[in-house]
């Protein structure tokens, strides 16, 4: 039987699927603003591992792993290089296929891009503002950390420590400075839609929740990532409602001791 290290809990778990004749697997897949360094290839790669051994263990698998084409990451490189936001996306999915293929990775089963569920992102934003969860602020949407309780169960982060988390905005309009972002308004020059809390765009962390709760139901078997997921990304989602009986995560790719990372320019 096949056993997969389950990372709410942090121990080594059998794994039988919810549906013993079908497995359902989401893994976050790349924001689309630049090329993949060798580090970025390493969840494509750890879980097409992975999906291949689950395709022998049971009937079906549906492998989904999405693309991030809308990101304050994307907007400040086509405002680099004077072009659209779509073309950098497009630039870098391109890129980015290119690059799996070249390294054997079989293509998801599905690839659901980010800016093509923003529907399903409004209504869950607007299910969680009814359940007292998140509240919208100054074109805003917030979720409201304290009435998530059990926030925190995945990573063991303290919530004292929580601010350290990547992706948390301090701000004025916040009720509590660890409340994360569901919706953010955008400048006529950003990509943005129509939202009952105005022009705007999406959170990162809703994105997730909404194409995983679109193509593969209220709750899946395997949610996957890399370990710098883990926290704020993978917390943020389990309390958006995101239900997963294993979280997987892959180590990093370091050099010289530290994670490679583009930030800091240690890319191969």
């Amino acid at each position: 039987m096949l056993q997969i290290f389950n990372s709410m809990g942090r121990k080594v778990e059998p794994f039988v699927p919810n549906d013993p004749d079908h497995a359902r697997m989401y893994v976050c897949g790349p924001t689309v603003y630049s090329y993949a360094h060798i580090g970025n290839a390493r969840p494509a790669v750890v879980f097409d591992v992975l999906a291949r051994v689950l395709r022998r263990q049971v009937p079906k698998l549906t492998y989904a792993r999405n693309i991030t084409d809308v990101d304050d990451k994307i907007i400040a490189a086509a405002a680099a290089r004077a072009v659209s936001c779509d073309a950098i996306s497009a630039e870098f999915t391109r890129a980015y296929h290119e690059d799996l293929a070249a390294l054997g990775v079989a293509p998801p089963d599905i690839e659901p891009h980010a800016t093509a569920h923003i529907g399903p992102m409004i209504e869950m934003i607007e299910g969680l503002i009814a359940s007292g969860k998140a509240y919208a602020a100054e074109g805003h949407v917030l979720f409201h950390i304290p009435a998530f309780p059990d926030y925190g169960k995945l990573s063991g982060a303290n919530p004292d420590e929580m601010l350290a988390g990547a992706r948390v905005e301090v701000a004025p309009w916040k009720r509590d400075p660890r409340d994360f972002v569901l919706w953010k308004p955008s400048d006529a020059d950003q990509p943005g839609w129509d939202s009952p809390w105005g022009f705007g765009r999406p959170g990162w962390h809703i994105e997730c929740s909404a194409m995983i709760r679109t193509h593969l139901g209220a709750q899946i078997d395997i949610h996957g990532g890399g370990i710098d997921l883990r926290f704020p990304h993978h917390e943020n989602e389990i309390a958006q409602g995101t239900e997963a009986r294993f979280w997987v995560h892959n180590g990093h790719e370091t050099v010289s001791g530290t994670k490679m990372s583009k930030s800091i320019g240690s890319v191969l």
